[in-house]
Protein backbone atom coordinates (compact mmCIF):
# COMPACT_ATOMS: atom_id res chain seq x y z
CA UNK A 1 0.00 0.00 0.00
CA UNK A 2 2.90 2.32 0.44
CA UNK A 3 4.19 2.04 -2.76
CA UNK A 4 1.14 2.98 -4.19
CA UNK A 5 1.06 6.16 -2.32
CA UNK A 6 4.31 7.09 -3.66
CA UNK A 7 3.64 5.43 -7.30
CA UNK A 8 0.25 6.70 -7.83
CA UNK A 9 -0.94 4.74 -11.02
CA UNK A 10 -0.64 6.61 -14.72
CA UNK A 11 -4.15 6.37 -16.64
CA UNK A 12 -2.61 4.27 -19.17
CA UNK A 13 -1.66 1.90 -15.65
CA UNK A 14 -5.06 1.72 -14.74
CA UNK A 15 -6.54 0.59 -17.54
CA UNK A 16 -4.02 -2.15 -17.75
CA UNK A 17 -5.67 -3.00 -14.51
CA UNK A 18 -9.03 -2.74 -15.63
CA UNK A 19 -8.14 -4.88 -18.38
CA UNK A 20 -7.03 -7.44 -16.36
CA UNK A 21 -10.17 -7.59 -14.50
CA UNK A 22 -11.96 -7.82 -17.28
CA UNK A 23 -9.89 -10.82 -18.68
CA UNK A 24 -10.38 -12.58 -15.45
CA UNK A 25 -14.50 -12.34 -15.90
CA UNK A 26 -13.83 -13.46 -19.62
CA UNK A 27 -11.90 -16.62 -18.92
CA UNK A 28 -15.13 -17.66 -16.79
CA UNK A 29 -17.63 -17.30 -19.95
CA UNK A 30 -17.87 -17.88 -23.03
CA UNK A 31 -15.69 -15.17 -25.27
CA UNK A 32 -17.56 -13.01 -27.44
CA UNK A 33 -15.85 -11.46 -30.58
CA UNK A 34 -16.88 -8.10 -29.38
CA UNK A 35 -14.59 -8.09 -26.20
CA UNK A 36 -11.87 -9.69 -28.38
CA UNK A 37 -11.77 -7.43 -30.89
CA UNK A 38 -11.73 -4.73 -27.69
CA UNK A 39 -8.15 -6.19 -26.84
CA UNK A 40 -7.36 -5.09 -30.63
CA UNK A 41 -8.36 -1.89 -30.41
CA UNK A 42 -6.45 -1.41 -26.89
CA UNK A 43 -3.64 -2.30 -28.56
CA UNK A 44 -3.83 -0.62 -31.15
CA UNK A 45 -4.05 2.34 -28.88
CA UNK A 46 -0.70 1.19 -27.32
CA UNK A 47 0.91 1.16 -30.51
CA UNK A 48 -0.09 4.80 -31.31
CA UNK A 49 1.49 5.65 -28.20
CA UNK A 50 4.67 3.92 -28.96
CA UNK A 51 5.16 5.79 -32.25
CA UNK A 52 4.76 8.90 -30.67
CA UNK A 53 7.36 8.20 -27.69
CA UNK A 54 9.92 6.63 -30.99
CA UNK A 55 9.05 10.27 -32.15
CA UNK A 56 10.04 12.42 -29.02
CA UNK A 57 12.79 9.43 -27.96
CA UNK A 58 15.01 10.87 -31.68
CA UNK A 59 14.51 14.57 -30.31
CA UNK A 60 15.60 13.86 -26.97
CA UNK A 61 18.61 12.11 -28.10
CA UNK A 62 19.43 14.76 -30.97
CA UNK A 63 19.04 17.20 -27.87
CA UNK A 64 20.84 15.11 -25.91
CA UNK A 65 23.81 15.09 -28.67
CA UNK A 66 23.89 18.69 -29.10
CA UNK A 67 24.76 19.15 -25.38
CA UNK A 68 27.73 16.58 -25.92
CA UNK A 69 29.24 18.71 -29.10
CA UNK A 70 28.56 21.62 -26.84
CA UNK A 71 30.46 20.37 -23.98
CA UNK A 72 31.66 16.83 -24.22
CA UNK A 73 34.11 16.41 -21.17
CA UNK A 74 30.42 17.21 -19.74
CA UNK A 75 28.31 15.33 -21.24
CA UNK A 76 29.98 12.35 -22.24
CA UNK A 77 29.50 10.38 -18.88
CA UNK A 78 25.73 10.04 -19.11
CA UNK A 79 25.46 10.36 -23.16
CA UNK A 80 27.40 7.10 -22.91
CA UNK A 81 24.70 6.36 -20.41
CA UNK A 82 21.81 7.06 -22.35
CA UNK A 83 23.08 4.71 -25.41
CA UNK A 84 23.00 1.49 -23.12
CA UNK A 85 19.47 2.28 -22.01
CA UNK A 86 18.43 2.90 -25.84
CA UNK A 87 20.50 -0.01 -26.76
CA UNK A 88 19.11 -2.21 -24.23
CA UNK A 89 15.12 -1.08 -24.39
CA UNK A 90 15.74 -2.03 -28.31
CA UNK A 91 16.68 -4.75 -27.55
CA UNK A 92 14.05 -5.85 -24.95
CA UNK A 93 11.78 -4.30 -27.77
CA UNK A 94 12.38 -6.41 -30.40
CA UNK A 95 12.57 -9.73 -28.67
CA UNK A 96 9.03 -9.55 -27.55
CA UNK A 97 7.89 -8.45 -30.86
CA UNK A 98 9.21 -11.63 -32.18
CA UNK A 99 7.52 -13.06 -29.28
CA UNK A 100 4.03 -11.81 -30.49
CA UNK A 101 4.79 -12.93 -34.07
CA UNK A 102 5.59 -16.74 -32.91
CA UNK A 103 2.55 -16.81 -30.84
CA UNK A 104 0.66 -15.57 -33.92
CA UNK A 105 2.52 -18.00 -36.42
CA UNK A 106 1.44 -20.91 -34.09
CA UNK A 107 -1.88 -19.70 -34.09
CA UNK A 108 -1.91 -18.22 -38.17
CA UNK A 109 0.40 -20.22 -39.61
CA UNK A 110 1.63 -18.80 -42.79
CA UNK A 111 -0.87 -16.15 -42.93
CA UNK A 112 0.87 -14.37 -39.60
CA UNK A 113 1.28 -11.07 -39.94
CA UNK A 114 4.63 -10.12 -39.76
CA UNK A 115 4.11 -7.02 -37.55
CA UNK A 116 1.96 -8.80 -34.94
CA UNK A 117 -0.73 -6.28 -35.88
CA UNK A 118 -3.32 -8.53 -37.29
CA UNK A 119 -4.51 -11.70 -35.51
CA UNK A 120 -6.76 -14.46 -37.45
CA UNK A 121 -7.45 -16.67 -34.32
CA UNK A 122 -8.07 -14.14 -31.57
CA UNK A 123 -9.78 -16.66 -29.56
CA UNK A 124 -7.18 -19.35 -29.54
CA UNK A 125 -6.60 -20.61 -25.58
CA UNK A 126 -3.72 -22.60 -26.37
CA UNK A 127 -0.71 -20.73 -28.36
CA UNK A 128 -0.22 -18.21 -25.79
CA UNK A 129 0.68 -21.47 -23.23
CA UNK A 130 2.47 -23.87 -25.51
CA UNK A 131 4.93 -21.28 -26.85
CA UNK A 132 5.34 -19.33 -23.51
CA UNK A 133 4.95 -22.31 -20.79
CA UNK A 134 5.69 -25.72 -22.76
CA UNK A 135 8.55 -23.94 -24.63
CA UNK A 136 9.89 -22.06 -21.90
CA UNK A 137 10.23 -18.86 -23.72
CA UNK A 138 8.46 -17.63 -21.28
CA UNK A 139 10.97 -17.71 -18.58
CA UNK A 140 13.45 -16.06 -20.69
CA UNK A 141 11.03 -13.14 -21.63
CA UNK A 142 10.76 -12.91 -17.10
CA UNK A 143 14.62 -12.95 -17.10
CA UNK A 144 14.75 -10.48 -19.73
CA UNK A 145 12.41 -8.10 -18.01
CA UNK A 146 14.35 -8.64 -14.90
CA UNK A 147 17.53 -7.65 -16.20
CA UNK A 148 16.09 -4.18 -17.53
CA UNK A 149 14.21 -3.31 -14.34
CA UNK A 150 17.95 -3.64 -12.89
CA UNK A 151 19.45 -1.41 -15.07
CA UNK A 152 16.85 1.32 -14.65
CA UNK A 153 17.40 1.11 -11.00
CA UNK A 154 20.82 0.82 -10.61
CA UNK A 155 21.15 4.28 -13.51
CA UNK A 156 18.77 5.76 -11.10
CA UNK A 157 20.86 5.11 -7.98
CA UNK A 158 19.90 7.95 -5.00
CA UNK A 159 16.22 8.42 -6.38
CA UNK A 160 14.13 6.09 -4.56
CA UNK A 161 10.63 7.42 -5.71
CA UNK A 162 12.11 6.78 -9.48
CA UNK A 163 13.08 3.00 -8.48
CA UNK A 164 10.21 2.00 -6.89
CA UNK A 165 8.25 3.13 -10.21
CA UNK A 166 10.21 0.90 -12.10
CA UNK A 167 10.02 -1.65 -9.84
CA UNK A 168 6.19 -1.66 -9.80
CA UNK A 169 6.41 -1.26 -13.49
CA UNK A 170 8.40 -3.92 -14.17
CA UNK A 171 7.37 -6.26 -11.53
CA UNK A 172 7.51 -9.83 -12.63
CA UNK A 173 7.02 -11.64 -9.17
CA UNK A 174 5.35 -14.49 -8.98
CA UNK A 175 1.57 -14.83 -7.85
CA UNK A 176 0.99 -16.93 -4.50
CA UNK A 177 -0.46 -20.06 -6.81
CA UNK A 178 1.21 -19.57 -9.53
CA UNK A 179 4.31 -18.33 -11.40
CA UNK A 180 4.42 -14.82 -13.36
CA UNK A 181 4.50 -17.00 -16.85
CA UNK A 182 1.38 -19.01 -16.00
CA UNK A 183 -0.57 -15.54 -15.07
CA UNK A 184 0.71 -14.29 -18.01
CA UNK A 185 -0.04 -16.94 -20.81
CA UNK A 186 -1.81 -20.35 -19.03
CA UNK A 187 -5.10 -20.77 -21.17
CA UNK A 188 -4.69 -17.32 -22.36
CA UNK A 189 -6.93 -15.80 -25.57
CA UNK A 190 -3.61 -14.97 -27.95
CA UNK A 191 -5.55 -11.20 -27.86
CA UNK A 192 -4.97 -10.76 -24.74
CA UNK A 193 -1.86 -12.28 -24.58
CA UNK A 194 -0.61 -9.77 -27.40
CA UNK A 195 -1.81 -6.76 -26.15
CA UNK A 196 -0.50 -7.62 -23.02
CA UNK A 197 2.94 -7.41 -24.67
CA UNK A 198 2.26 -4.65 -26.75
CA UNK A 199 1.65 -2.84 -22.50
CA UNK A 200 4.91 -4.16 -21.99
CA UNK A 201 6.53 -2.35 -25.06
CA UNK A 202 4.69 0.79 -24.39
CA UNK A 203 5.81 0.47 -21.28
CA UNK A 204 9.68 -0.01 -22.32
CA UNK A 205 9.42 3.33 -24.14
CA UNK A 206 8.09 5.28 -21.93
CA UNK A 207 10.75 4.18 -19.13
CA UNK A 208 13.56 4.62 -22.16
CA UNK A 209 12.09 8.20 -22.39
CA UNK A 210 12.15 8.90 -18.57
CA UNK A 211 15.63 7.66 -17.94
CA UNK A 212 17.03 9.20 -21.00
CA UNK A 213 15.66 12.72 -19.72
CA UNK A 214 16.97 11.65 -16.09
CA UNK A 215 20.26 11.40 -16.99
CA UNK A 216 20.05 14.40 -19.38
CA UNK A 217 19.38 16.45 -16.18
CA UNK A 218 22.22 15.14 -14.61
CA UNK A 219 24.36 16.81 -17.01
CA UNK A 220 23.12 19.38 -14.60
CA UNK A 221 22.70 18.49 -11.58
CA UNK A 222 26.11 18.42 -10.05
CA UNK A 223 25.85 22.39 -11.01
CA UNK A 224 25.71 24.10 -7.59
CA UNK A 225 23.79 27.46 -7.76
CA UNK A 226 26.33 30.43 -6.03
CA UNK A 227 25.40 33.76 -4.23
CA UNK A 228 29.23 34.48 -3.07
CA UNK A 229 32.31 34.47 -5.12
CA UNK A 230 35.26 35.53 -3.53
CA UNK A 231 39.39 35.05 -4.50
CA UNK A 232 41.27 32.53 -2.40
CA UNK A 233 45.06 31.55 -3.01
CA UNK A 234 46.15 28.95 -1.80
CA UNK A 235 49.91 28.07 -1.59
CA UNK A 236 52.15 24.80 -1.64
CA UNK A 237 53.51 25.93 1.62
CA UNK A 238 53.21 28.89 3.95
CA UNK A 239 57.15 27.62 4.72
CA UNK A 240 59.66 28.69 1.45
CA UNK A 241 63.58 28.32 1.60
CA UNK A 242 66.04 31.06 0.11
CA UNK A 243 66.67 29.71 -3.56
CA UNK A 244 63.85 27.36 -3.74
CA UNK A 245 60.32 29.14 -5.02
CA UNK A 246 57.13 30.12 -3.42
CA UNK A 247 54.14 28.88 -5.17
CA UNK A 248 50.17 29.52 -5.01
CA UNK A 249 47.41 28.63 -7.30
CA UNK A 250 45.24 31.70 -6.87
CA UNK A 251 41.51 30.44 -7.67
CA UNK A 252 37.67 31.99 -7.79
CA UNK A 253 35.64 30.56 -4.87
CA UNK A 254 32.00 29.85 -5.85
CA UNK A 255 29.87 28.99 -2.90
CA UNK A 256 25.71 29.05 -2.27
CA UNK A 257 25.96 30.52 1.48
CA UNK A 258 22.13 28.76 1.89
CA UNK A 259 23.52 25.25 0.84
CA UNK A 260 26.03 24.15 3.69
CA UNK A 261 28.32 21.23 2.81
CA UNK A 262 29.23 18.38 5.43
CA UNK A 263 32.98 17.76 6.00
CA UNK A 264 34.33 14.06 7.32
CA UNK A 265 37.86 13.47 7.61
CA UNK A 266 38.97 10.07 8.60
CA UNK A 267 35.43 9.11 8.98
CA UNK A 268 34.48 11.95 11.80
CA UNK A 269 31.95 14.74 10.72
CA UNK A 270 34.54 18.25 11.93
CA UNK A 271 33.32 22.09 12.35
CA UNK A 272 30.37 23.28 9.91
CA UNK A 273 33.03 25.95 8.46
CA UNK A 274 35.31 22.72 6.90
CA UNK A 275 38.32 24.35 9.36
CA UNK A 276 40.27 20.85 10.53
CA UNK A 277 42.76 20.91 13.46
CA UNK A 278 45.10 17.90 14.56
CA UNK A 279 47.47 18.21 17.55
CA UNK A 280 51.41 17.26 16.43
CA UNK A 281 52.05 14.54 18.22
CA UNK A 282 54.85 12.56 16.33
CA UNK A 283 57.00 13.80 13.62
CA UNK A 284 57.45 12.22 9.67
CA UNK A 285 54.60 12.83 6.83
CA UNK A 286 51.18 12.85 8.49
CA UNK A 287 48.08 11.49 5.74
CA UNK A 288 44.54 12.18 6.24
CA UNK A 289 41.63 11.75 4.09
CA UNK A 290 38.01 12.63 3.75
CA UNK A 291 34.78 14.09 1.60
CA UNK A 292 32.98 16.46 1.61
CA UNK A 293 29.33 15.70 1.16
CA UNK A 294 26.74 18.48 -0.72
CA UNK A 295 22.61 17.94 -1.48
CA UNK A 296 22.98 18.93 -5.30
CA UNK A 297 20.12 20.19 -6.76
CA UNK A 298 18.21 17.30 -8.12
CA UNK A 299 17.96 16.29 -4.16
CA UNK A 300 20.59 13.76 -4.41
CA UNK A 301 23.58 14.28 -2.02
CA UNK A 302 26.64 13.93 -3.44
CA UNK A 303 30.03 13.35 -1.97
CA UNK A 304 33.24 14.93 -2.92
CA UNK A 305 36.64 13.04 -1.95
CA UNK A 306 39.63 14.36 -1.42
CA UNK A 307 43.41 13.01 0.48
CA UNK A 308 46.22 15.41 1.61
CA UNK A 309 49.32 15.18 3.89
CA UNK A 310 51.55 17.39 6.00
CA UNK A 311 55.07 17.14 7.41
CA UNK A 312 55.56 17.56 11.25
CA UNK A 313 59.21 17.99 12.25
CA UNK A 314 61.14 18.23 15.57
CA UNK A 315 61.78 21.71 17.11
CA UNK A 316 65.46 22.71 15.59
CA UNK A 317 68.38 25.00 16.55
CA UNK A 318 71.76 25.42 15.23
CA UNK A 319 74.45 25.89 17.88
CA UNK A 320 77.91 25.78 16.72
CA UNK A 321 81.06 26.90 18.40
CA UNK A 322 83.24 28.81 16.16
CA UNK A 323 86.51 28.51 17.80
CA UNK A 324 85.87 24.38 17.99
CA UNK A 325 84.84 24.36 14.71
CA UNK A 326 87.41 21.35 14.09
CA UNK A 327 87.61 17.77 12.66
CA UNK A 328 90.01 14.81 13.28
CA UNK A 329 91.85 13.37 10.58
CA UNK A 330 91.45 9.45 10.19
CA UNK A 331 88.47 8.79 12.71
CA UNK A 332 84.92 9.08 12.37
CA UNK A 333 83.88 12.43 13.02
CA UNK A 334 79.75 12.01 13.71
CA UNK A 335 77.57 14.88 12.68
CA UNK A 336 73.68 15.62 12.95
CA UNK A 337 72.60 17.81 10.70
CA UNK A 338 69.20 19.49 10.06
CA UNK A 339 67.12 21.93 8.21
CA UNK A 340 63.98 23.27 9.56
CA UNK A 341 60.55 22.08 7.76
CA UNK A 342 62.65 19.91 5.32
CA UNK A 343 62.38 15.57 6.03
CA UNK A 344 65.51 13.71 6.52
CA UNK A 345 65.05 12.21 3.14
CA UNK A 346 64.84 15.13 1.49
CA UNK A 347 68.76 16.61 2.85
CA UNK A 348 72.27 15.93 1.02
CA UNK A 349 74.95 15.87 2.60
CA UNK A 350 78.60 16.35 0.83
CA UNK A 351 82.19 17.76 1.14
CA UNK A 352 84.77 19.60 -0.41
CA UNK A 353 88.02 17.55 1.01
CA UNK A 354 86.21 14.55 2.91
CA UNK A 355 83.62 11.52 2.40
CA UNK A 356 80.22 11.57 3.61
CA UNK A 357 78.30 8.68 4.72
CA UNK A 358 74.51 8.65 6.17
CA UNK A 359 75.05 6.09 9.85
CA UNK A 360 71.39 6.21 10.90
CA UNK A 361 70.42 9.59 11.80
CA UNK A 362 74.07 10.85 11.69
CA UNK A 363 75.95 11.57 8.86
CA UNK A 364 79.89 10.47 9.70
CA UNK A 365 82.32 12.61 8.08
CA UNK A 366 86.01 11.44 7.18
CA UNK A 367 88.76 13.84 5.95
CA UNK A 368 90.71 13.09 3.15
CA UNK A 369 93.09 15.88 3.42
CA UNK A 370 95.33 17.54 6.54
CA UNK A 371 93.53 21.36 5.05
CA UNK A 372 90.53 22.97 5.80
CA UNK A 373 87.44 21.33 4.75
CA UNK A 374 83.78 22.46 3.49
CA UNK A 375 80.74 20.49 4.59
CA UNK A 376 77.45 21.39 1.96
CA UNK A 377 74.15 20.88 2.80
CA UNK A 378 71.38 20.52 0.28
CA UNK A 379 67.70 20.25 0.66
CA UNK A 380 65.48 18.68 -2.28
CA UNK A 381 62.28 21.52 -2.85
CA UNK A 382 60.10 20.83 -5.13
CA UNK A 383 62.17 18.42 -7.14
CA UNK A 384 64.94 20.92 -7.26
CA UNK A 385 68.10 20.48 -5.51
CA UNK A 386 68.60 23.88 -2.87
CA UNK A 387 72.44 24.79 -1.41
CA UNK A 388 70.58 25.65 2.39
CA UNK A 389 74.11 26.05 3.74
CA UNK A 390 77.98 25.45 4.27
CA UNK A 391 80.11 25.18 6.93
CA UNK A 392 84.48 25.12 6.99
CA UNK A 393 86.21 23.04 9.16
CA UNK A 394 89.98 23.13 10.36
CA UNK A 395 91.40 19.44 10.00
CA UNK A 396 93.71 18.35 12.83
CA UNK A 397 95.49 15.38 13.66
CA UNK A 398 93.85 13.31 16.82
CA UNK A 399 95.54 13.88 19.80
CA UNK A 400 98.53 11.72 21.28
CA UNK A 401 97.35 8.61 23.22
CA UNK A 402 98.88 7.38 26.23
CA UNK A 403 100.61 4.11 26.62
CA UNK A 404 99.63 1.30 28.76
CA UNK A 405 100.90 -2.34 29.96
CA UNK A 406 98.22 -4.34 29.49
CA UNK A 407 97.62 -7.88 31.22
CA UNK A 408 95.13 -9.79 32.87
CA UNK A 409 94.50 -10.65 36.34
CA UNK A 410 93.99 -14.17 38.35
CA UNK A 411 89.80 -13.24 37.89
CA UNK A 412 90.52 -12.94 33.77
CA UNK A 413 89.55 -9.08 33.85
CA UNK A 414 91.79 -6.88 31.30
CA UNK A 415 93.75 -4.28 33.36
CA UNK A 416 95.86 -1.36 31.78
CA UNK A 417 98.18 0.64 34.35
CA UNK A 418 101.45 2.59 33.61
CA UNK A 419 102.95 1.53 36.82
CA UNK A 420 102.75 -0.74 39.57
CA UNK A 421 103.83 -4.49 40.95
CA UNK A 422 103.76 -7.41 38.48
CA UNK A 423 104.88 -10.54 38.96
CA UNK A 424 107.29 -12.62 36.47
CA UNK A 425 104.37 -15.10 35.40
CA UNK A 426 101.52 -11.91 34.54
CA UNK A 427 105.19 -10.53 32.51
CA UNK A 428 105.51 -13.88 30.94
CA UNK A 429 102.09 -14.31 29.50
CA UNK A 430 100.88 -14.56 25.87
CA UNK A 431 98.34 -11.95 26.60
CA UNK A 432 100.46 -9.09 28.31
CA UNK A 433 101.16 -6.08 25.74
CA UNK A 434 102.46 -2.45 25.24
CA UNK A 435 99.46 -0.80 24.27
CA UNK A 436 98.45 2.98 23.63
CA UNK A 437 94.89 4.36 24.19
CA UNK A 438 93.33 7.46 25.14
CA UNK A 439 91.37 5.48 28.05
CA UNK A 440 87.55 5.15 28.73
CA UNK A 441 86.98 8.53 29.76
CA UNK A 442 88.10 10.61 26.59
CA UNK A 443 85.89 12.23 24.18
CA UNK A 444 87.07 10.75 21.19
CA UNK A 445 88.34 7.07 20.99
CA UNK A 446 90.72 5.62 18.30
CA UNK A 447 92.90 2.37 17.97
CA UNK A 448 96.49 2.64 17.94
CA UNK A 449 99.16 0.35 17.01
CA UNK A 450 102.03 -0.30 19.04
CA UNK A 451 105.04 -0.63 16.22
CA UNK A 452 108.16 -0.38 18.32
CA UNK A 453 109.41 -0.11 22.25
CA UNK A 454 112.40 -0.72 24.09
CA UNK A 455 112.34 -2.10 27.82
CA UNK A 456 115.47 -1.51 29.97
CA UNK A 457 116.91 -3.27 33.16
CA UNK A 458 119.88 -3.61 35.35
CA UNK A 459 120.67 -5.95 32.98
CA UNK A 460 120.07 -3.46 29.83
CA UNK A 461 118.44 -2.26 26.83
CA UNK A 462 116.33 -4.42 24.45
CA UNK A 463 114.23 -3.37 21.64
CA UNK A 464 111.06 -4.95 20.52
CA UNK A 465 109.08 -4.73 17.76
CA UNK A 466 105.46 -4.88 17.83
CA UNK A 467 103.73 -4.37 21.24
CA UNK A 468 104.39 -7.80 22.64
CA UNK A 469 108.29 -8.84 24.93
CA UNK A 470 111.09 -10.70 22.97
CA UNK A 471 112.12 -13.74 23.39
CA UNK A 472 115.17 -11.79 24.78
CA UNK A 473 113.54 -9.87 27.00
CA UNK A 474 111.79 -12.70 28.32
CA UNK A 475 115.11 -14.26 29.24
CA UNK A 476 116.66 -10.69 31.40
CA UNK A 477 112.68 -10.58 33.47
CA UNK A 478 113.86 -14.67 34.19
CA UNK A 479 116.85 -13.06 35.85
CA UNK A 480 115.21 -10.02 37.55
CA UNK A 481 114.57 -10.65 41.55
CA UNK A 482 111.74 -9.18 43.68
CA UNK A 483 112.10 -5.54 43.87
CA UNK A 484 113.69 -4.87 40.29
CA UNK A 485 112.20 -2.25 38.00
CA UNK A 486 111.58 -2.97 34.36
CA UNK A 487 111.18 0.50 32.31
CA UNK A 488 109.20 0.45 29.31
CA UNK A 489 110.61 3.50 27.21
CA UNK A 490 111.08 5.15 23.29
CA UNK A 491 107.32 3.54 22.69
CA UNK A 492 106.23 4.32 19.65
CA UNK A 493 102.34 3.84 18.19
CA UNK A 494 100.90 4.31 14.90
CA UNK A 495 96.95 6.00 14.92
CA UNK A 496 94.60 5.88 12.38
CA UNK A 497 95.84 8.71 10.25
CA UNK A 498 98.81 7.36 9.57
CA UNK A 499 100.79 9.51 12.10
CA UNK A 500 103.75 7.91 14.31
CA UNK A 501 104.39 9.25 17.54
CA UNK A 502 107.13 8.76 20.76
CA UNK A 503 104.18 8.14 23.72
CA UNK A 504 105.67 8.17 27.71
CA UNK A 505 107.71 5.47 29.79
CA UNK A 506 105.90 2.67 31.72
CA UNK A 507 107.57 1.56 34.58
CA UNK A 508 106.85 -1.88 36.48
CA UNK A 509 107.97 -3.60 39.89
CA UNK A 510 109.05 -7.31 40.28
CA UNK A 511 107.26 -8.93 42.91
Amino acid sequence: MSGAKNCPETPRQKMIGMMYLVLTAMLALNVSSEVLQGFSLVDKSLQSSIQSANVRMDALLGDFQSLYDLNPTKVKEWLDKAHVVEQQSDSLFDYIQNFKYQMIRLADGKDADPKALEIEAKDNLDVAGQYALVEGNGKVLKRKLEEYRQLLVDLSAGDTLKQSMYEMTFNVENPKDKTWEQAMFEMMPLSAAVTLLTKYQSDIRAAEMDMVQYLKAQTDASDFRVNKIEALVVPNSNYVMKGSNYTAKIVLSAVDSTARPTYYVDGRQISADGVFERPATSTGVQQYEGQISLLGNDGIMRNYPFAAEYTVGEPTATISNVDLNVVYLGIDNKFSISVPGVTAEDIEVSARGAKVQKSGAYYIINPTQDKDIDIIVSARLEDKLVQMGNMRYRVKYIPDPKSFVSYYDAGGVERQVQEGRLSKRILRSDKFAIIASYGADELIQANFDVVSFSMTTKIGTVDATGDKLTNRQLQDINRLERGDLITFRNIKAKGPDGKIRTLGLLQIEIV
